[in-house]
C-alpha cells in the first residue's frame, strides 16, 4: 500500500465568494442557512439550535457542502461531503473496504515520488488531493481533502454522471449486483447514468435542480434530450459548453485507450460550466454595425447620424411563458435608420421579438431579422446576444470535467473496456445534440 504523500499547503484561507450559489447541490450558503435558521412557518427550537451549532463548532468551522447533486449528504447519510473553510471539500471515508480503498487510490495516484507517466497523467482528470483531515473533536472520523472544482465559478452549472456499463465491482455479491441492475437496468446498454444535475437559469436568476430519480427516469430516446436540459439556461442551449465538455471527455477518452493498469466502476464524471452570463449586457465596437453594412460611419443615406451607444440589452419576462427580448434605443435607432436606408428595396417590417415556443425549446425568432433586412451582417451579433454566446466566450468556454468516486477502481492488465464504452456513447450524445 502507498504511503500517503505529504499534504500540499491548502488553497489560501477564506470563505467562499458569496452569492456564487455553487450547486453541486444548492444555491452558495443554501446549507448554512437551512442549519442556521427554523423550518417557515415552525417555532424556533433553542435545543435543535445549540445543537447544530455544536456539530458546526465540533466540525471546526466545516459546513455540509452547499452544492452537492448526487452522493450521500451530510445528515442524511452515514457518510456526507462537507466544506473547510479554506475552500476545500472534505468526503467522508466510507466503511472498509470502500474508503481505504479509495484512500490507497489517491496516495497513490499523488504519491510525491511517483514516476509512472500513466498516473501523473491521469492527475489532470482528478480533483486536487491535499491528504486527509479529522475534525478535532473526533478524531477517528477521516475526511479525503480535495480540491472544490466548482470554486472558481460565479453561477456553475453541475452535473454527475456515473460512467460505465457496470456499477457493481467484480466482487460485488449477487445481492448487490441484482440490486445495482435493478437501479437502472439501462446501464450496460447505454453506458452512463445521471445522477443529478443543477442548471442556473438566466432568466429567473434562479437554479433547477434534478436528483438521481431523474437521470433513472430516461430511457434510450429520452437520454439526449435529458442531458441537453443540462446545458441549456432558460434562453438558450449552451453549445460553447458543449464542445468544451466533449473535448475535455475525449482526452479522459484517451487515457483510458492507453492504459491497462486500472478498471473503474460506480465512478463518475463531475461536469462543471458557467451558467452566469456576462452577455446579457454586450457592447458592440463603435464601428462594428456601421462598417459591417457598408455604411459610411457616422452617416447614413439622408444625412441621419448614427448613434454610436450601440449596447444591446436582453430583456426578460415570463408572462404566459413567454420571454421577450429588446433592444437598447440606441441599437432600435440602427435599425431604424438601417431600414430607412435601404426602404427603397425592402418593406418589411422589422421584428426583434423572440419568444419560446416551448419548453426548453431552443430560441427561434417570430418575424426575424434576416439577411433580406439586415444584408445578413448583423445576425451573428444578434445570435450571440440572445444566445448569451458572445465570441470571446464561445471560444474559451468556462468548463471542467473531472473524474470522481473511486472506492471501487481495482488493478487491472486489461483495458476497462466498460468505462471507455460509456465515454464513447456519452460522446455521441453530445455530439447529437451538438448537431442538432
Amino acid at each position: 500500500m502507498a504511503t500517503e504523500p505529504p499534504r500540499p499547503a491548502p488553497p489560501a484561507a477564506g470563505r467562499p465568494e458569496g452569492g456564487r450559489g455553487r450547486c453541486t447541490g444548492g444555491g452558495h450558503g443554501e446549507a448554512e442557512e437551512a442549519a442556521a435558521q427554523p423550518a417557515l412557518g415552525a417555532s424556533p427550537d433553542p435545543a435543535a439550535a445549540t445543537a447544530a451549532g455544536d456539530r458546526r463548532r465540533g466540525l471546526n468551522g466545516c459546513v455540509p457542502l452547499s452544492h452537492q447533486v448526487a452522493g450521500h449528504m451530510y445528515g442524511k447519510d452515514k457518510g456526507g461531503i462537507l466544506q473547510h473553510p479554506d475552500g476545500t471539500v472534505l468526503k467522508q471515508l466510507q466503511p472498509p473496504p470502500r474508503g481505504p480503498r479509495e484512500q490507497e487510490f489517491y496516495n497513490k495516484v499523488y504519491d510525491s515520488e511517483c514516476c509512472d507517466s500513466i498516473l501523473l497523467e491521469l492527475r489532470e482528470y482528478l480533483p486536487k488531493y491535499f491528504g486527509v483531515w479529522s475534525p478535532p473533536t473526533a478524531p477517528n472520523d477521516t475526511y479525503l481533502k480535495l480540491e472544490d472544482v466548482t470554486r472558481k465559478f460565479n453561477k456553475p452549472c453541475i452535473m454527475d454522471v456515473k460512467i460505465g456499463q457496470k456499477s457493481y465491482d467484480p466482487y460485488a455479491s449477487a445481492e448487490k449486483i441484482q440490486q445495482q441492475v435493478s437501479k437502472y437496468p439501462l446501464m450496460e446498454e447505454i453506458g452512463f447514468l445521471v445522477l443529478g444535475m443543477r442548471v442556473y437559469h438566466v432568466s429567473s436568476d434562479s437554479y433547477e435542480t434534478q436528483n438521481q430519480h431523474y437521470g433513472r427516469s430516461l430511457t434510450k430516446e429520452t437520454v439526449k434530450d435529458g442531458i441537453s436540459k443540462f446545458f441549456h439556461n432558460g434562453y438558450c442551449l449552451r453549445k460553447d459548453a458543449i464542445a468544451a465538455s466533449i473535448q475535455k471527455i475525449e482526452k479522459i477518452l484517451e487515457w483510458f485507450e492507453g492504459q491497462k493498469q486500472l478498471n473503474f466502476y460506480a465512478s463518475s464524471l463531475l461536469f462543471v460550466y458557467e451558467g452566469s452570463c456576462q452577455a446579457t449586457t454586450v457592447r458592440l465596437s463603435d464601428v462594428t454595425l456601421a462598417e459591417k453594412t457598408g455604411v459610411p460611419k457616422g452617416l447614413l443615406s439622408g444625412g441621419d447620424i448614427l448613434e454610436y451607444n450601440n449596447n444591446i440589452h436582453v430583456i426578460n419576462s415570463t408572462e404566459n411563458g413567454k420571454i421577450e427580448a429588446s433592444v437598447s434605443k440606441g441599437l432600435s435607432k440602427f435599425y431604424a435608420l438601417h431600414k430607412k436606408a435601404y426602404s427603397k428595396r425592402h418593406h418589411s417590417q422589422l421584428s426583434l421579438k423572440v419568444e419560446t415556443l416551448e419548453k426548453d425549446s431552443v430560441w427561434k425568432s417570430s418575424g426575424c431579422i434576416t439577411q433580406e433586412h439586415l444584408n445578413g451582417n448583423v445576425i451573428p451579433q444578434l445570435e450571440k446576444v440572445f444566445c448569451h454566446m458572445p465570441a470571446e466566450i464561445k471560444e474559451n468556454a468556462s468548463v471542467e470535467v473531472r473524474m470522481i468516486d473511486f472506492a471501487h477502481v481495482f488493478p487491472s492488465n486489461t483495458k476497462d473496456e466498460g468505462y471507455i464504452y460509456g465515454l464513447k456513447n456519452l460522446i455521441t450524445v453530445l455530439q447529437n445534440i451538438l448537431d442538432n
